[in-house]
């Protein structure tokens, strides 16, 4: 399975195109853009998430509510494109004719975006040219890709959830979230303002957001993703590139402005003996093997041992500021406080979001580099057959 997507921030639509995905796989449409309205909200969120209504259109792939086996096309309008077109246009500008601010180049880089190394590498003088495509925007259709994987794990018992552990400093009491069910952890979490399970954390926290807001700064966190029902041997120890943690933590990492990530006790463990971090195994029959403990977040040896995976992710601060960070303009060089396009206080809440559907696309196709797959009946007597080996082993 795999995908790929297009568009630009402030262009007519973004668009992802997925691959590989079973037939005879229902997939709803309401779930799908409760993703992408969960996606636009929480505390801190700019303006735009007021100018966007993010919707989506399935173009193909699908007849009746069920996947053909062949290509999906997911599209979301971006309704902000009206006031963009002159901006954004395809065609090229009048030979000879003044269109600079038609056009609006920009030439001044803005700290911690992708604006000055993206014009160097692509010899972009207009670094417009490099922000309209590393906009976080793109996640947009990020998340519709792994709200589909997420609705395959489902019809296969596995739940993948995301929600906050700390914004500004601000650290959620991690117990909370793990004394729940996934159900009680997805209803608290989605009615939370900034979908943490912790209700005393999350007051501190939205009040953390409105202070830097008011500063006219930003603020990061860390973001936590779990998933459950897990059959045991996904992923591999034969090779590097087949490891689950890997392919997880590569996923966390490709996430627009996350700079660190971790499974289960993750850093913590550089300070504790391996008493402290290893996870026993026992065994009834009932459950088959299973760990007393779950400290190494769900894998062993690049491979999911059935308990609840756990991946965490760090988000930095937003680089866009209110009180305007230094940069050089590449056409003077001279010196100047950046630009502000739009910007977030904080963007943490958002940013499970975006979690929570990267690592289920990962788990997902994982699952089906593991198990035949061509359509999901057959999918699920797989699963379920590994299920049962794994207790019987």
């Amino acid at each position: 399975m795999r995908y790929l997507t297009a568009g630009e921030s402030h262009g007519p639509q973004l668009t992802t195109i997925i691959e590989g995905v079973p037939a005879q796989f229902t997939l709803s449409i309401e779930k799908l853009n409760d993703s992408l309205r969960r996606r636009q909200g929480g505390h801190g969120r700019g303006r735009r998430m007021q100018i966007e209504k993010d919707l989506i259109a399935i173009t193909a792939g699908i007849r009746h509510g069920k996947s053909l086996g062949s290509p999906i096309c997911l599209q979301v309008t971006n309704d902000d494109w009206k006031h963009w077109t002159h901006i954004m246009g395809v065609e090229p500008l009048e030979e000879g004719k003044d269109e600079s601010e038609i056009k609006r180049q920009i030439s001044r880089p803005r700290p911690g975006h992708a604006d000055l190394v993206g014009g160097i590498k692509y010899q972009h003088r207009d670094l417009r040219n490099v922000l309209e495509r590393s906009s976080a925007r793109e996640t947009t259709v990020r998340v519709a890709a792994g709200a589909v994987a997420k609705q395959l794990l489902e019809q296969l018992g596995i739940q993948v959830t995301g929600y906050v552990t700390t914004i500004g400093g601000v650290h959620a009491d991690r117990a909370i979230a793990e004394q729940l069910t996934v159900e009680e952890l997805v209803e608290r979490t989605t009615q939370d303002p900034v979908y943490t399970a912790d209700p005393v954390a999350s007051k501190k926290m939205v009040a953390a957001i409105d202070a830097a807001k008011k500063a006219g700064d930003t603020i990061g966190g860390v973001v936590e993703v779990r998933v459950t029902g897990m059959p045991e041997g996904v992923g591999s120890y034969v090779h590097y590139d087949r490891k689950l943690d890997a392919r997880l933590a590569f996923a966390m990492m490709s996430i627009n402005a996350f700079k660190g990530v971790e499974l289960g006790l993750g850093f913590e463990m550089a300070n504790l003996p391996g008493s402290q971090v290893h996870d026993q195994i026992r065994y009834n029959e009932q459950q088959g093997y299973y760990r007393e403990t779950n400290r190494l977040g769900g894998t062993e040896g690049g491979m999911s041992t059935g308990m609840p995976i756990v991946v965490r992710g760090v988000m930095k601060p937003i680089p866009t500021l209110y009180k305007p960070l230094e940069s050089v303009d590449i056409e003077t060089k001279e010196v100047f406080k950046a630009s502000i396009e739009r910007s977030d206080a904080c963007a943490v809440p958002a940013a499970s979001v975006v979690a929570e559907h990267v690592i289920a696309w990962e788990i997902a196709q994982a699952i089906l580099e593991t198990f035949p797959s061509d359509h999901l009946a057959q999918l699920q007597e797989a699963v379920e057959k590994r299920r049962n080996e794994a207790k019987e082993f």
